[in-house]
């Protein structure tokens, strides 16, 4: 029962992708407009330069549809999400209507804080109020790594720091019909703990790393299309969770530049905010 509810909490950890602005597109759908833009100030240019340039260009578009495939694993057993829907890709609001182990989970973000529907059975786990189907939660508190690390979108942002030694181009490759070139890029995971040392040295020991891996598949016009990042999470000293590491392999997809995306918070009346339960359980093992 333990490791099903390290799981599950892993899970919904993992299921805060896309919460930060990461990629975008254009005016018009088909990236022409801002494409022609990035074609030409990125010819000619390093690897690394492209792939600092990435997160500029795709973010200076407004919105683009989103496609998530995330793998999670603890203490041998396995939850897979799958999820699609759409982000402003300048403030980082998103929604997501994703599927898990045959259920289905609406999402929101807003403003960095995410609101899940989960299904009626997480729910009773949960032990929410009566009343309140929605959930909220800020990954800015989580405890240890959970609100940054799994967070591919957040983790490309990082990737404005990378040099030449941190950027491998593996080669040319088809990502659903558009053309695009795959780089393999060394993220700092000190950059993710925004100049707090102690924090800093935190993720570095549950992730047993100082660089995060991180792969990047960028259009011709220098546009993120799609992102891979696989994170191997270790228990926490004094947490309870002997043998119940979490690993996870989480892609990101980007498509369809343009498209609408108007998304609101849920009925206040219908939140509840479960960021201190969730952060004390995962504290503990998931025995809380």
């Amino acid at each position: 029962m333990a490791a099903k509810r390290v799981l599950g909490i892993a899970t919904v950890l993992v299921l805060t992708a896309g919460v930060s602005a990461c990629s975008g597109g254009d005016d018009g759908g088909d990236g022409k407009k801002d494409g022609a833009k990035g074609a030409s100030s990125t010819k000619g240019a390093s690897e690394s330069q492209v792939v600092r340039a990435a997160h500029e260009k795709t973010t200076a578009a407004d919105s683009a549809k989103m496609a998530l495939a995330t793998e999670a694993t603890a203490a041998g057993k396995t939850v897979t999400v799958r999820g699609t829907g759409v982000m402003d890709l300048e403030d980082g609001a998103s929604t997501m209507t994703m599927t898990s182990q045959g259920q289905k989970i609406e999402q929101r973000v807003l403003d960095g804080v995410v609101y899940q529907k989960a299904p009626a059975e997480q729910r009773a786990q949960l032990d929410l109020p009566k009343g309140k189907t929605w959930m909220k939660i800020d990954p800015a508190k989580l405890n240890g790594a959970g609100g940054q690390v799994n967070d591919p979108a957040e983790s490309f942002g990082y990737t404005k720091g990378v040099s030449d030694r941190d950027v491998t181009k593996v080669g040319t490759e088809t990502v659903d019909g558009t053309r695009t070139t795959h780089y393999r890029v060394k993220v700092a995971v000190k950059d993710l703990a925004k100049g707090d040392r102690a924090k800093a040295d935190q993720l570095e020991k549950q992730l047993g790393t100082s660089t995060l891996p991180l792969e990047m598949w960028i259009d011709d016009e220098g546009r993120l299309r799609q992102e891979t990042i696989k994170l191997t999470l270790k228990p926490q000293a004094g947490g309870g969770q002997k043998d119940q590491t979490v690993t996870s392999t989480t892609t990101l997809k980007f498509s369809d530049f343009g498209t609408e995306a108007d998304v609101e918070a849920p009925p206040a009346a219908d939140t509840v905010d479960v960021t201190k339960k969730l952060a004390d359980a995962s504290q503990a093992g998931g025995t809380a």
